[in-house]
């Protein structure tokens, strides 16, 4: 059973994966299916030992827009129990979940003696980027045993790490306000059009009524750009907008057979669920043109001119969007078309740059989904890294330690709305 989803799953991004063409013969198989094999044969391969060999074998293709995930029902993803970024040559803890002998602001300065520095260089394929606050460090911790903290009072100390059960996704979408004539939304995806758009009509007298506005993307894991759309006419000025996004967004879909497939499967799965009309018609036409491109190969779905009209309103007067890293795909989008706003300054940090390859399509077994990238941005023929595809903030504020003790970003762009002028 195992062999066979491995050898699909390498069929997929050889053959279906946006980037298949891009990145032909940079995946090497063969030790990883001997593995599965020998481990089969031993009755040793558990789902989760599987589910992390296949991870392993992706990373080949250097694209965090594509994973491999084991269902909950299957086995019990772990975790550490707690979050760091790093800053220098030290791993910051920057949320402590069930993990109760660390704290935010802890540091590990080691992993099992190793210094992060070496560390860093070890465990390069998974970091994918050499820029430390760009880096994903949750996930190796996990590979250790012990690691050398220095709590926030100064004391050194070694820590036996444990497995928890991985923390689920609690999604947030919230608006409140924060200061006089100030709102502060915070939104952690755009999965949902329904979600977005019940929350806009629930606050529709503070929307109408604030001058000022503040949007939290810097956690935003996105979803499909359809639930942002109504929030665009808050954030350009009043009257018409005329926007042009050939060159951002100007791609093309790998239409196989399979993608197709799986594209529609996925489609009427949403319709099922979104009551939007809006929305709904955006999908409907985006299945409509798979349809008529099936097996084609790479199509441009969108042939029409990249433009759209936004009708811009008076209030908000000016809007702030944070950004981090932990921003990516529709959220990236997002913050790509508000840039374009007179109204709009975004401060943070760049995105995650993810959307060379998007428009995830999921291929499903009974323990596991596998998400890959059906669309190829014609930039990438010019990029070479994940930050030349990121949003970049017209404000670039560092992350550092100072993070945890204060929100430093949300004070910035209090400062800024206030009219004093942004560091």
């Amino acid at each position: 059973m195992y062999e066979e989803i491995f050898l699909e799953v390498v069929s997929i991004v050889r053959n279906d994966y946006a980037g298949c063409l891009d990145k032909k013969g940079w995946d090497r198989p063969e030790p990883y299916l001997e593995t599965i094999r020998r481990l089969e044969a031993q009755q040793a391969l558990t789902p989760a030992k599987f589910h992390e060999l296949v991870q392993d074998y992706l990373l080949d293709f250097k694209d965090p827009h594509m994973y491999f995930l084991l269902k909950t029902d299957a086995g019990k993803e772990t975790a550490a129990g707690f979050a760091v970024r790093r800053y220098m040559d030290r791993l910051y803890v920057t949320s402590a979940g069930r993990e109760k002998r660390l704290a935010a602001g802890d540091s590990i300065r080691a992993l099992d003696g190793i210094p992060i520095g070496e560390l860093a260089e070890k465990h390069q394929r998974e970091l994918m980027d050499e820029i430390p606050e760009r880096q994903n460090w949750n996930k190796i911790i996990k590979k250790y045993k012990k690691c050398q903290v220095v709590t926030k009072a100064g004391t050194e100390t070694e820590l036996e790490l444990s497995a928890y059960p991985k923390e689920k996704y609690e999604p947030c979408h919230e608006i409140r306000e924060i200061d006089e004539n100030i709102l502060l939304m915070t939104l952690t995806d755009f999965e949902n059009p329904d979600k977005i758009r019940a929350l806009i009509e629930e606050n529709a007298e503070k929307l109408e009524r604030c001058r000022y506005w503040v949007i939290d993307v810097r956690k935003n894991r996105g979803g499909t750009d359809a639930a942002f759309l109504r929030l665009l006419p808050y954030l350009f000025p009043e009257g018409k907008n005329v926007l042009t996004m050939e060159e951002d967004w100007k791609m093309t879909f790998h239409c196989t057979e399979r993608n197709y497939h799986l594209t529609v499967e996925q489609i009427q799965s949403e319709l099922r669920q979104i009551r939007d009309e809006e929305t709904r018609k955006t999908l409907e036409d985006f299945m409509e043109r798979w349809r008529k491109n099936k097996g084609k190969g790479f199509v441009r779905l969108f042939e029409e001119d990249f433009e759209a009209v936004i009708e811009g309103r008076r209030l908000p007067e000016k809007v702030v969007i944070l950004t981090d890293t932990g921003c990516g795909s529709s959220g990236e989008n997002f913050v790509e078309i508000c840039k374009k706003s007179p109204k709009v300054t975004v401060i943070g940090r760049p995105t995650a740059g993810v959307n060379g390859y998007a428009n995830l399509a999921v291929k499903e077994w009974d323990d596991f989904q596998f998400y890959f990238p059906t669309s190829r941005l014609d930039k990438m023929d010019k990029v070479k890294n994940l930050l030349d595809l990121a949003a970049h903030p017209d404000v670039y504020l560092p992350w550092t330690p100072g993070h945890l003790q204060e929100d430093a970003d949300l004070k910035e762009a209090l400062r800024f709305l206030k009219g004093g002028p942004a560091q």
